[in-house]
């Protein structure tokens, strides 16, 4: 009975670690051995934290998990010739199964690299376990890394964390901050400060501030000699007074007066017609008679005419012919007596 208890917990306990070694490969490979997609992806930054096992999400959803990590150096370096200044072989790849029972239908792996599939290394929190993320991104703005070697999974490039991203961005400042002469900043820093101080103590702008506070003041004088509230009460008054005259007995009578002026303008503007049409008449009838008087004048200005031409011949014959008017002239050479 001693024997078998011994045999029985035996055989358990090489059951139970058959049993374990099966689960640990279910949970390591399970996705690869149900169906799963293998991929691959190259990280140019530390992958400290991300662990066989860890998941693989596409917008927090889990999809797959991480299968194995190594160096490419390790991978793909064994038959090429070792370059130091190379970076690609200072990459770490990453495999990870993707379980397509997840996703559906599965798109072209290429045409989605081409709209900005890519891997990056995201963190859980303040745990320090990190896990793989797929994403789209613009394409331009993370190309994708052409590796020299044939991937022995489907390869998906990769883009910087955000922490990684955030690090370079803080070393490419302090970069800039070193590059940074300090002492001659500080010695022109006082420099300037010891020209402001003299500018402002004798220069253009003591001189504008100068002129500024005089002005101020005269202003203030200006306004203090005016007597403001004085002015004020003169304008209410006057206010006060056209508001009386206008609600006073004179300006009603006045409009009152206006408003019939108004009425008799009116009145004489309707008559006006009537009168136009007896002053045409009266111009007609006065042209009518002008014209009649214009016949009656012209047989006797005809006959003026014709006694102007016979006085003017008879004048001509007696220039001519005097002695028709006054007998026959006196003989020739007879001497008139005195």
């Amino acid at each position: 009975m001693f024997g078998r208890g011994i045999f029985l917990r035996v055989g358990l306990l090489i059951v139970g670690g058959v049993v374990l070694f099966v689960a640990m490969i279910w949970f390591l490979t399970g996705n690869q051995v149900g169906g799963g997609t293998v991929f691959e992806t190259y990280f140019s930054e530390s992958v400290q934290g991300l662990e066989i096992g860890a998941a693989v999400k596409y917008r927090g959803v889990t999809i797959g998990r991480v299968a194995d990590i190594g160096l490419v150096s390790a991978e793909y370096g064994g038959k090429q010739p070792f370059d130091v200044a190379s970076n690609t072989y200072r990459l770490v790849f990453v495999r990870f199964v993707v379980d397509t029972a997840k996703i559906g239908k599965m798109p072209d792996v290429q045409q989605a690299v081409a709209a900005g599939l890519r891997t990056r290394l995201a963190s859980q929190g303040i745990t320090g376990l990190s896990y793989l993320e797929l994403d789209f991104v613009i394409p331009e703005r993370y190309p994708a890394q052409v590796v020299p070697w044939q991937p022995k999974a489907t390869y998906i490039p990769s883009m910087p964390s955000t922490f990684s991203q955030v690090q370079d961005a803080a070393q490419q400042m302090l970069a800039k901050l070193n590059r940074l002469d300090f002492d001659k900043l500080g010695i022109d820093l006082d420099a300037l400060l010891v020209d402001l101080r003299s500018t402002l103590a004798q220069g253009d702008v003591h001189q504008t501030l100068q002129e500024a506070t005089d002005l101020l003041r005269s202003t203030r004088d200006a306004v203090n000699a005016a007597d403001l509230p004085g002015l004020s009460a003169d304008v209410r008054q006057a206010s006060v007074a056209l508001r009386g005259t206008l609600q006073g007995e004179q300006l009603r009578k006045l409009i009152d007066n206006a408003s019939l002026a108004a009425d008799r303008l009116a009145t004489a503007t309707a008559k006006l017609p009537a009168l136009i049409a007896s002053v045409q008449a009266t111009a007609q009838r006065a042209g009518n008679g002008t014209a009649d008087l214009e016949q009656g004048l012209i047989p006797l200005l005809r006959d003026m005419q014709a006694t102007a031409g016979n006085l003017r011949e008879m004048s001509e014959s007696l220039r001519r012919y005097p002695a028709q008017v006054f007998g026959q002239p006196p003989p020739r050479g007879t001497v008139p007596t005195r």
